[in-house]
């Protein structure tokens, strides 16, 4: 999962999409790039780390233009390291520099047309680069010397003929434009907005809709599925949907965990659906357990509060924050090795004794995974007092692998793949488990919306929106994403450290 922005303004907007970036660092905390294109020359700066680290003064300075992109880094597939870092560039045709949220199942299959018949080069194994190689290869084999939004277009009908898989994604042609497009079923999410100023309109491209809210802009509406918006550098706007067969099918995760509650996504708030996840969980507790003995609803922060409050409110009983959440740790799902989990954990949470002191408390976090949070967050609860610790799930069990941009766990680490819910009880130490219905999931994101949609929900019950995805994909899958694999990647990148990715040839700015 990352966090992508695109802008084209009436002055520089450098900060504006350093702020934006901001917002959305939740989205991805791996890498972070913003390049901008200043009458025909790119400026870029991107690394590894936060965006309030990757940036200095001196880089802000040197990243001049009317026109960027910028995005946040979450690795999928367990790849990582400064040369994966976006915006990718490439100089043919036009200069074309791309950020991406989303995975291309076919990306091997890609990899190998791109160098075979495109006659293309790519240097990482990421599947950013190949979507960028495969719109260039597209856009210049239309031969034209300055683009038009119809030729930007009829090249986007080509990406979504080969590409397959779930994408978002926000691309810049030097001087030219900046066009944003999302996947013919619409998992990865993408808003468009626009800001009225004096010298005219700005506008903007970006993950959530919380981007648009802190920069100023109003949210004009969601991209649709397999739909482009191409907005050129004097402000013209135009758009097409360049896809056959579309379908809206969000991933239903942004509503579980990723996205911020904020946001809107598809015309529904993420803040309501994570409201009825706490309804619907607790008339389930009451069916049930109708004569419960539940003394206080406690949170795990920060994902499961809203959920939790109206969990509380439903029950009728206390509601209060039990844990103090050390803010300088980052999202323990998406750290890699099991060993660094633990240990963030304990770092991470700090349990307030007088909240669990002789009482029944009900935990509740947004959804379990590993299962290495939750069993080490009872256990502090016990050591705090609590008399007997129940745990709730605002989502159903996760069971399967993520194959469109959220770097789940192999299979054999989801601790509900192949156990009852009275295993994982007993497994994470509960002395009580209820997890969400995935009916009642659905419920709780669909209500409100006015668009007919079907939510991508594989990883709880298996089946995959796209038909690309085999046995043999998610067996390759389970190799790279275990946790042995990625520390095993994690002592290869601390022995042999890449020279930094911003320090670029291809007549790029260097903005060290």
């Amino acid at each position: 999962m990352c966090g992508i922005v695109g802008v084209v303004g009436k002055s520089n907007v450098n900060l504006t999409l350093y702020d934006s970036l901001t917002v959305l660092q939740h989205r991805g905390q791996d890498a972070a790039g913003i390049v901008t294109s200043d009458h025909g020359k790119l400026n870029l700066r991107k690394d590894n780390g936060l965006v309030r680290d990757v940036f200095r003064t001196s880089h802000m300075k040197n990243l001049t233009g009317t026109m960027g992109i910028g995005h946040v880094r979450y690795p999928t597939a367990g790849s990582s390291g400064p040369a994966q870092a976006q915006p990718l560039y490439v100089n043919s045709p036009y200069g074309i520099s791309l950020a991406h949220n989303g995975n291309l199942t076919n990306a091997k299959d890609l990899s190998d047309d791109i160098f075979r018949d495109d006659l293309r080069h790519l240097n990482t194994d990421s599947d950013s680069e190949v979507l960028l190689n495969v719109f260039a290869h597209e856009l210049q084999q239309l031969n034209k010397f300055k683009p038009t939004a119809d030729e930007v277009f009829t090249a986007i009908e080509g990406v979504h003929k080969r590409c397959r898989g779930a994408y978002a994604a926000v691309a810049m042609l030097v001087g030219y434009g900046i066009v944003g497009f999302r996947d013919k079923n619409g998992i990865r999410p993408l808003v468009f907005g626009e800001k009225r100023t004096r010298k005219g309109y700005e506008y903007m491209l970006a993950s959530e809709s919380v981007a648009l809210d802190s920069q100023g802009f109003k949210l004009v509406r969601d991209v649709a599925p397999g739909e482009a918006v191409y907005i050129d550098q004097d402000g013209n706007v135009e758009s097409k949907i360049c896809a056959d067969n579309v379908s809206l099918n969000p991933c239903i995760f942004e509503h579980v965990y990723f996205a911020r509650p904020d946001s809107l996504m598809d015309g529904i708030s993420v803040y309501k659906s994570r409201l009825r996840m706490g309804e619907k969980l607790a008339e389930k507790i009451k069916r049930e357990r109708p004569d419960h003995d539940i003394d206080v609803v406690i949170p795990i922060p920060d994902t499961s509060r809203t959920s939790a409050v109206e969990l509380a409110n439903s029950l009728g009983v206390k509601y209060r924050e039990g844990f103090v959440k050390n803010r300088y740790i980052g999202r323990t799902f998406i750290m890699p090795g099991q060993s660094q989990r633990k240990k963030s954990v304990k770092q991470k949470l700090n349990a307030i004794p007088l909240e669990f002191q002789d009482k029944n408390v009900l935990l509740v976090d947004d959804s379990i995974v590993r299962g290495t949070t939750c069993s080490q967050i009872i256990e502090m609860a016990r050591d705090a007092g609590a008399r007997k610790v129940y745990f709730s799930s605002a989502a159903p069990p996760v069971r399967y692998p993520n194959v469109y941009g959220i770097d789940m766990p192999a299979v054999s680490e989801l601790i509900a793949h192949d156990k009852s819910v009275e295993q994982i009880e007993k497994k994470i130490g509960a002395d009580w488990l209820i997890f969400q219905d995935l009916e009642d999931l659905i419920s709780s994101c669909a209500e409100g919306s006015i668009l007919p949609m079907d939510f991508e929900c594989s990883v709880f019950n298996g089946t995959y929106i796209t038909d690309d995805v085999t046995q043999e994909y998610l067996d390759e899958l389970e190799a790279i994403r275990n946790d042995r694999a990625k520390v095993k990647r994690q002592k290869e990148r601390n022995l042999y450290s890449p020279p930094k990715q911003n320090e670029e040839i291809l007549g790029l700015h260097n903005n060290e």
